[in-house]
C-alpha cells in the first residue's frame, strides 16, 4: 500500500492526531489540535496588531517598556515560526480523504498565497535596530500579514460555539475596537507631526498639566477618535488642510463601518429570529387565528401559557425538522444518543435488536401538555402509545378529578394498543383517562410508525406480541377463546389464500399452454399461406390469355404450359 493512500477517516469520531511514517505527527485540519493551535495563534496576531502600531505612535510607551516588549516581540516570532512548521505538518483533504504523506502536505503549501504572506510576515526586518535603533516599532509592520491566521481561527470559533450569535457581536465589537485603536494613534502621530496645541483640533499641549501623561494621551486620543467614527459629531473644526483629508477619511470610514454594523446586526437578530423559529413554533400566527375566530379568553390564554413554556423552558416539538438536513445515519446517532435510554424502558421494547431501536428513535416525536389537559380519554381509539419523560399524569375517573394513579417520569402507556394483539377484549380502545397534572413531556409513537419499522423485523414483531399478549393475560383482557377464534379463522384464510394461489399458478400453466398452441397454429396457418402465394405467382395473368386467343392459339395447350411452369417452381425451401 502506497504512502498516498494512509489516510484517516473522521466522519463518525472526534478528531485525533493520525501519524505517518512513525515520525512527527500530522495534523487533521478539521481536528482539535489544529483547532486549540488556531486558537493559540490569536494572541500572538493580536499583540502585533494592537501593540506595535500603538508603540510607533506613542514614544513615551515604546522607550518606557522596551525590555518587555522586546521579549514579547520575539515570543510573538517564535509562534510565527511554529505556525510554519505546524503548517508543514497540517494535511488536506483529497477527494474526502485526508492526505498525510509530508512530501505532499509540503509541496502543496509552498505553492499557496498563504506560505508566501507567512514567509514575508517572518523577515528580520528588526535587524534594521542596529542602525536605526531599537525604539522604531514600525520595522515589525510586516507582522501584520499573519492577519489572515486570526480570521481562520474566528471562523473556527464561530462554528464550534454554543452561542453563535453572542460570538459575532463579540468579534463585530472587537473590529470595532481594532478600526477606532489605528485611528487614534494616527490621530496622535499626525497631532504630534503637526505640533500639539497649535489649534484646538490637534492634542493638546502636553506642557499642560494632565495632558503629559501616557494614559491621559491614549483616552484622549481615543475619545476623539470614537467621536468622529460614530458620526457623533461635538468635534473640534479643522484648520489645517492635513486635519481636513483626516477628517474626510474617517468620515468615509465612518459611513461604511456604519453600514457593515447595521448589516451585521440585522444579520444576527435575523438569525437568531431564524433560529427560534426552527426551533419554536410561531405563536403570533396562532395568537391572530384565535383573535379573528373569537376564541374565548380562557382557552386564548392556555395556549399562550403553553407558547410561553416552551420558550422559558427550551421545549422543542420539532426535532424531525430541525435534524432533517443531517445525513440519516448520523442523525440516528443523535437521536440515540438523546433517546434511546428513554425506549429502553418499556418493557415491550426490552431485549429487542439494536438496530429495531435506532429506527424506532427516529419515529418518536415530542409532545407538550398543559395542566389539566387529556392526553387520552377513555374510550377513544388508541393509535399511538406515550413515553413519560418529564412531568406527572394522572389516571382519573369520568369525573376529572378522582385520582387512580399518577404516572411519573420514564413510565408509559397506550402500547398495548399499537399491537393487534388476537383476543384483546378491550380492542384498541382506551381503557381510562390520563389527564396532565402539570406541563408534562411526553414522547409519542404512532401504529403506523410502529408498523413500518416492525415489517423488516418479523421476528421482532413476534417477541413484542407474544409480551403483549403476557401483559393482557396479567390484566385479565385477553379472551383466550377468541383469541383461538381469531388464530383458527387467519389459518383458514392462509390455507384459502394458499389453494387460490395454488389454482392461479395452475390457470397460468394453462393460459401459457394454449398461448404456444396459438403460436404453433399461426406460424403453420402463415407458412401455408406463403406457399399459396408463390404457387401463384406463376399463373397467367388475363391479359396474356386474351394474345393467346386472338392468335389463334389453343387454350388448353397454353394452360397445360402454365400448369407446368408452375408446377415446376415454388416458392424458395419449400416442397
Amino acid at each position: 500500500m502506497s504512502q498516498d493512500s494512509k489516510v484517516k477517516t473522521t466522519a463518525s469520531s472526534p478528531p485525533v492526531l493520525t501519524k505517518a511514517r512513525k515520525s512527527l505527527p500530522v495534523l487533521d485540519p478539521s481536528g482539535d489540535y489544529y483547532y486549540w493551535w488556531l486558537n493559540t495563534m490569536v494572541f500572538p496576531v493580536m499583540y502585533n496588531l494592537i501593540i506595535v502600531v500603538c508603540r510607533a505612535c506613542f514614544p513615551d510607551l515604546q522607550h518606557g517598556y522596551l525590555v518587555a516588549w522586546l521579549v514579547m516581540d520575539y515570543t510573538s516570532d517564535l509562534f510565527y515560526l511554529l505556525d510554519i512548521v505546524v503548517h508543514f505538518h497540517t494535511g488536506f483533504l483529497e477527494q474526502g480523504m485526508l492526505v498525510v504523506d509530508k512530501g505532499r502536505i509540503s509541496s502543496r503549501y509552498v505553492r499557496t498565497w498563504s506560505f508566501f504572506l507567512d514567509l514575508v510576515s517572518l523577515l528580520p526586518t528588526d535587524v534594521a535596530y542596529v542602525s536605526l535603533g531599537p525604539h522604531t516599532p514600525t520595522l515589525r509592520l510586516n507582522r501584520f500579514l499573519r492577519a489572515p491566521r486570526l480570521f481562520e481561527a474566528f471562523d473556527r470559533m464561530e462554528t464550534r460555539t454554543a452561542y453563535p450569535n453572542a460570538f459575532r457581536i463579540a468579534k463585530l465589537m472587537l473590529y470595532i475596537f481594532v478600526v477606532i485603536h489605528w485611528n487614534s494613534c494616527l490621530y496622535f502621530a499626525l497631532s504630534r507631526y503637526l505640533g500639539f496645541g497649535r489649534d484646538i483640533w490637534v492634542y493638546p499641549d502636553p506642557a499642560q498639566p494632565g495632558f503629559e501623561r501616557l494614559r491621559r494621551q491614549y483616552l484622549y486620543s481615543f475619545y476623539f477618535s470614537t467621536l468622529i467614527l460614530t458620526t457623533v459629531g461635538d468635534t473640534p473644526l479643522p484648520a489645517r488642510e492635513e486635519e481636513y483629508l483626516f477628517m474626510v477619511g474617517d468620515f468615509l470610514l465612518a459611513v461604511m463601518g456604519f453600514a457593515t454594523i447595521m448589516g451585521s446586526m440585522s444579520s444576527v437578530i435575523y438569525n437568531m429570529n431564524t433560529a427560534d423559529a426552527a426551533f419554536y413554533p410561531d405563536h403570533a400566527l396562532v395568537k391572530k387565528y384565535m383573535k379573528l375566530n373569537h376564541v374565548n379568553r380562557r382557552l386564548e390564554r392556555r395556549v399562550i401559557d403553553w407558547y410561553q413554556h416552551l420558550q422559558i423552558n427550551k421545549k422543542m416539538t420539532n426535532e424531525v425538522a430541525i435534524l432533517q438536513h443531517l445525513p440519516e445515519r448520523l442523525r440516528a446517532e443523535v437521536a440515540v444518543s438523546v433517546h434511546l435510554p428513554t425506549l429502553r424502558r418499556v418493557q415491550i421494547f426490552q431485549n429487542c435488536e439494536a438496530s429495531l431501536l435506532e429506527e424506532l428513535v427516529l419515529k418518536l416525536q415530542p409532545q407538550t401538555y398543559s395542566p389539566g389537559e387529556y392526553v387520552c380519554r377513555k374510550g377513544d381509539i388508541g393509535r399511538e402509545m406515550y413515553i413519560i419523560r418529564e412531568g406527572q399524569l394522572a389516571v382519573v375517573a369520568d369525573d376529572g378529578v378522582t385520582q387512580y394513579a399518577v404516572l411519573g417520569a420514564g413510565l408509559y402507556f397506550g402500547e398495548i394498543s399499537i399491537i393487534n394483539i388476537k383476543g384483546n377484549m378491550s380492542g384498541n380502545r382506551r381503557t381510562a383517562n390520563i389527564k396532565s397534572l402539570g406541563y408534562s413531556d411526553l414522547f409519542c409513537l404512532s401504529k403506523e410508525d410502529l408498523r413500518e419499522v416492525l415489517s423488516e423485523y418479523p421476528q421482532a414483531q413476534a417477541i413484542m406480541e407474544e409480551k403483549g399478549r403476557e401483559i393482557l393475560l396479567k390484566m385479565n383482557k385477553l379472551d383466550v377463546n377468541a383469541e383461538a377464534a381469531e388464530i383458527a379463522l387467519q389459518e383458514a384464510t392462509e390455507a384459502r389464500l394458499r389453494g387460490l394461489d395454488q389454482q392461479l399458478d395452475d390457470l397460468q400453466t394453462k393460459f401459457a399452454r394454449l398461448l404456444a398452441e396459438l403460436e404453433s397454429s399461426a406460424l403453420k396457418i402463415a407458412y401455408r399461406i406463403e406457399r399459396l402465394e408463390w404457387q401463384t405467382r406463376e399463373w397467367p395473368m388475363p391479359e396474356e390469355l386474351a394474345e393467346a386467343d386472338d392468335e389463334g392459339e389453343p387454350g388448353e395447350g397454353t394452360s397445360k404450359d402454365g400448369e407446368g411452369r408452375a408446377g415446376q417452381e415454388g416458392p424458395p425451401g419449400l416442397e
